[in-house]
């Protein structure tokens, strides 16, 4: 089944303030949710398909975007998000993130660096400096990767640890 609807970006938050008051969009939806524009624009998502397909649930995705790392590309007349792929390729960035410990801060500020670097006709020295924030970047997921293969052979040692007393237990 397809339906068409007409929405407009919003800015995250305030449904009611379209980002771009004179641009409609109308689109064909069908029942999954997944929406292409009569001008041929990229797929659209709805956010039970992007959770899904991200691997995160609804409200997971949800307090990312009120948390600022991500903004629906628009709404559907009945107020459903409406998401792009660069916000599924913000996702999976996040999900990456999350289990280095990174806060909502970190990666808000690494997203925000990724978008700026995006940019075409950037000046050479910005770009430069950029990159040498992006650096690091690299540096501290670096730190954080090590830290986390430190716990890693320390969990390893407690396993192998409880196999030994499982083992003398069952000799007594």
């Amino acid at each position: 089944m397809r339906r068409t609807v007409i929405c407009q970006p919003t800015w995250p938050g305030r449904q009611s303030v379209p980002v771009f008051p004179h641009v409609r969009v109308e689109l064909s939806t069908t029942r999954r949710g997944q929406s292409t524009s009569k001008a041929g624009r990229a797929d659209l998502y709805q956010i039970g398909d992007v959770a899904e397909r991200v691997g995160l649930s609804l409200r997971t995705v949800r307090y990312y975007e009120e948390a600022g790392l991500l903004r629906p590309a628009g709404r559907t007349a009945g107020g459903f998000r409406l998401y792009d792929e660069d916000t599924v390729d913000r996702l999976f960035m996040v999900k990456k993130m999350k289990p280095l410990g990174f806060s909502l801060e970190e990666m808000r500020s690494l997203l925000t660096l990724r978008d700026e670097l995006a940019r075409p006709g950037m000046a050479p020295d910005a770009r430069a400096a950029l990159e040498e924030r992006l650096r690091t970047w690299v540096t501290l997921a670096e730190e954080k990767l090590a830290t986390l293969r430190e716990q890693l052979g320390v969990a390893e040692i407690f396993v192998e640890g409880l196999h030994d007393d499982a083992d003398r237990s069952r000799r007594v």
